[in-house]
């Protein structure tokens, strides 16, 4: 039987199988993209010893049908050779799997010992056993006997050691992973089992073969997308960091086109096709990636496009003609790589913080100084999450600026809008600018708020104790915050544990808002209405405003936007048309504002079209909130 099993029954189709995939795995390695880290190292060291196991496996059996002198010599080595890179794919899988774990070294340390020991322990039982008789043998007759069969304990062992870690530290491990490399192992072991049954040998190596095609699928992969030519995001990242581990150069292009950037969107097929020839025909060896819905990224090795600037220089001449084809807006950045930015494997979050400053229909090429520019963001972002976890409502990184707003009806200034700035240690005083869209964009915004509007209660709690007529003092608020439900407790329990009038706050609020935007602020406008809070329609003019909109929600001051101001100056239909807008608003009962006056003409101008406030450098410019005393008056005056 033992005969039958090694030679009688034995065919090389399983061998051919898995020598097969093994050369079709290295294929698909070298043509699609897989991460590239230590575990897929150790993957490939798979891949190579399963190539060597089925070649030594057919060897072996060749050997022994061409034996005709008796000298079984050849054959014992093989089958040697065979079983140590079998127990070596045994102790590979294991390494691999306390590797994907991510172990602490006192968690990794007695496997890898008991692993070990056990490796070293089998081939050694190969060698010792084939020299003194006690294991695989075949006698004159030419018939194979098996011996102790301590290849098959190894084998159960090992197994056994896969499981219980994998038991174990099964938190570690994606769930779907898991199954996989359960479910290719439970059939592997019903090869060995069908196979031992029917007194075969011929499917060994296949068995090994199946929970390396689990890792490559479950882990490894991460196909193109059939339509752009595209891997994902965590596929830049690993081969950021697989070049510059290698320490090879490279470039990369990025283009964003904001109007396929939302959910639910997708390049439309002309523009698909226009991607892939920029991916394909222009670089060698490019790797296009996708980070979000309308943003791509094409990354080329230096070493095998010499004269990238001037292919560069050309897919930016076909991009132009295309452009005047699709009309569509966007930011394209190139740049060459920057170790600073490898070495934190930060280009992602390095081409977005250059989006931010860019216009819309320009390209950048990124230099130095735009790294400097992103380590102070990344610096903002920092203090930022760290204000964020403090929760102190009187921290002194933020600092509370103003601008006093001049009251035509009573002749003085008696409110203020109430500005934000930063002021961080090394960098200094920082404009709102450089961080509200950080913190609007991390979730920090509403922290801002809070402590922007305590100050501002703080102020104005001091003005009204020393005498001073303070009307109110308006600050600015995102709408992303007023989708928060605890937004609007939020505000009420500042004013009313600072001790001043609710009356005393007015709230500022952009028109650029979406339909779903006005739903939660109707509901947030009211209810801080009923406690007395003014609400004022910010940069009216700026936007696209739905009128209707705008009835429905119980705004106290319209702001006219600076934009408007310069509008009315422009010519007499222009000043028209401003003025009836700012009548209309005045005779349904809201005051205007107008903010960016800036000389004597904008001063008149804007009275003569109904004004009841004004706001501009003409007055002051932004002022720390302290100041603001300088402006108002006392009541006894």
């Amino acid at each position: 039987m033992i005969n039958d099993l090694y030679f009688g029954n034995f065919s090389p189709v399983g061998d051919v199988v898995v020598f097969s995939m093994c050369i079709v795995v290295l294929i698909l390695v070298m043509t699609s993209y897989v991460t590239r880290n230590r575990s897929f190292a150790i993957f490939l060291n798979i891949i190579g010893f399963l190539f060597l196991a089925s070649l030594f496996d057919i060897l072996f059996h060749a050997a022994y049908t061409h034996i005709t002198d008796g000298d079984y010599t050849k054959v014992y080595l093989l089958r040697m050779l065979f079983h140590i890179v079998l127990v070596s794919i045994l102790l590979l899988y294991v390494v691999y799997i306390v590797e994907l774990l991510h172990l602490e070294r006192e968690r990794k340390l007695p496997i890898m010992i008991l692993s070990t020991v056990l490796y070293v322990g089998m081939i050694a039982w190969e060698i010792i056993s084939g020299i003194n008789g006690k294991g695989f043998r075949i006698d004159e007759n030419g018939k194979a006997t098996e011996g102790i069969r301590v290849f098959l304990y190894g084998y159960l062992i090992y197994a056994a050691i896969i499981v219980f870690v994998m038991m174990i530290h099964r938190k570690r491990l994606y769930s779907q992973v898991m199954y996989a490399l359960y479910g290719t192992m439970i059939v592997s072991f019903l090869i060995l089992y069908v196979q031992s049954y029917y007194g075969n040998s011929s499917y060994t190596v296949t068995a090994f073969m199946f929970p390396a095609i689990a890792l490559l699928y479950s882990i490894h992969s991460n196909p193109y997308s059939i339509e752009l030519g595209a891997v994902d995001s965590r596929a830049l990242k690993d081969m950021i960091r697989y070049l510059y581990d290698r320490k090879r150069d490279f470039v990369f292009m990025s283009l964003y086109l904001p109007d396929f950037d939302m959910e639910g969107k997708s390049f439309p097929k002309e523009i698909q096709t226009l991607i892939r020839k920029f991916a394909s025909e222009f670089f060698f060896g490019a790797v296009l990636f996708q980070i979000s819905n309308g943003h791509v990224v094409l990354v080329a090795k230096k070493s095998i496009n010499p004269d990238y600037e001037n292919k560069i220089n050309k897919l930016l001449n076909v991009f132009a003609e295309e452009y005047e084809k699709f009309k569509l807006d966007y930011k394209i950045i190139s740049g060459e790589s920057i170790d600073e930015i490898s070495s934190r494997n930060e280009y992602i979050s390095f081409i977005r913080s250059i989006q931010r400053r860019m216009k819309m229909n320009e390209v950048h090429f990124a230099t130095y100084d735009d790294v400097t520019l992103f380590n102070n963001y990344e610096f903002i972002l920092e203090e930022l999450e760290d204000i964020y976890r403090r929760n102190d409502l009187r921290d002194p990184r933020v600092v509370a600026y103003c601008q006093p707003v001049y009251n035509l009806e009573t002749g003085r200034y008696d409110t203020a809008e109430a500005l934000m700035r930063l002021k961080l240690p090394d960098i200094g005083l920082i404009a709102p600018d450089q961080f509200i869209s950080v913190a609007e964009e991390n979730g920090y915004i509403h922290s801002l708020t809070r402590i922007i509007l305590q100050k501002t209660c703080d102020e104005i709690k001091s003005l009204i104790d020393e005498g001073y007529d303070v009307k109110r003092i308006s600050i600015n608020v995102s709408i992303l915050e007023m989708r928060d439900i605890n937004f609007s407790n939020d505000i009420k329990g500042i004013i009313t544990g600072s001790g001043i009038p609710e009356d005393k706050i007015a709230i500022e609020i952009t028109e650029s808002m979406s339909d779903s935007d006005f739903i939660y602020m109707k509901g947030m406008i009211g209810e801080l209405k009923d406690r007395g809070v003014k609400f004022y329609l910010d940069d009216f003019g700026t936007g696209y405003s739905n009128m209707e909109r705008i009835m429905e929600l119980p705004f106290d001051i319209i702001k006219f936007d600076r934009s408007m101001v310069i509008a009315s100056d422009s010519d007499e239909r222009s000043e028209q048309m401003v003025g009836s807008l700012a009548d209309m608003f005045s005779k349904l009962n809201y005051s205007v504002l107008y903010e960016g006056v800036e000389s004597d003409l904008d001063e008149k101008r804007c009275i003569d079209m109904s004004a009841s406030y004004l706001q501009g450098y003409k007055y002051s410019r932004p002022i720390p909130i302290v100041e603001l005393k300088s402006f108002f008056s006392k009541i006894a005056e």
